[in-house]
C-alpha cells in the first residue's frame, strides 16, 4: 500500500504538522478545503476566495483531478 503525502510534505511550506497549520487536523488532505492554508508563501482565505489559486495547484490536481497523490 502506497503512503498517501500530505500537503505540507508536497508544498515544503514549513508548517507541517503543527498547531500552526490549519490543514493539519484534517490530516493534509484536504487542504483547499480549510481557510487558513499557506501557499506560495501567503496565507490563503477562505474556500471561495482560494480555490481558483487551488486548482492551479499541483497538489490540488494530483489530488482531486487525477486523484494520483
Amino acid at each position: 500500500m502506497e503512503k498517501k503525502i500530505n500537503c505540507w510534505e508536497f508544498k515544503k511550506c514549513g508548517r507541517d504538522k503543527t498547531a500552526d497549520c490549519p490543514a493539519y487536523p484534517k490530516g493534509g488532505r484536504v487542504c483547499y478545503l480549510v481557510a487558513g492554508t499557506m501557499c506560495g508563501g501567503k496565507v490563503q482565505g477562505t474556500y471561495a476566495v482560494k480555490i481558483e489559486n487551488c486548482r492551479d495547484c499541483d497538489y490540488y490536481k494530483g489530488i482531486v483531478i487525477e486523484k494520483t497523490l
